[in-house]
């Protein structure tokens, strides 16, 4: 189902006066493994490559509560590759890998660094891309 996964260690400033991790952190753990996968896995060259990702859509469905100390295992794959697109689906689980504490994605432009229009995913980063669209059967 998900092509990549990373496990991330929940903080103690993640949960909040209910006791559990804050919505908010969701998202900054999608970002931070589609991040991570994109700088080291596929080559992203966030300093000086003429492309930039900017994510232009984000979403979370919420399934279960999780709190500090334990940590959430992160699957990322790729729902749809575009020309200049990509959407990105995670899921987050608990430690043991089976229980669902959220479903998310985000979508990110590819655009050129100077002029922010639109520009082609480059071929590399496209390549590893492909590596994380599911196959039918």
């Amino acid at each position: 189902m998900y092509a990549y996964w990373e496990t991330v260690p929940t903080r103690w400033k993640d949960n909040d006066v209910y006791g559990h991790v804050n919505n908010a952190v969701h998202y900054s753990l999608m970002d931070t493994v589609i991040n991570t996968w994109l700088i080291r896995v596929a080559g992203l060259d966030i300093h000086g490559g003429d492309a930039i990702g900017l994510c232009v859509e984000s979403h979370c469905v919420y399934k279960a509560s999780v709190a500090f100390p334990e940590a959430i295992r992160v699957g990322l794959r790729i729902g749809r590759l575009g020309r200049s697109s990509v959407r990105y689906e995670l899921g987050l689980f608990r430690e043991d890998g089976e229980t669902v504490v959220a479903e998310g994605h985000f979508v990110h432009v590819f655009v050129d660094r100077e002029t922010r229009r639109p520009a082609e995913i480059p071929g590399p980063l496209r390549e590893a891309m492909e590596k994380l669209v599911p196959t039918a059967g």
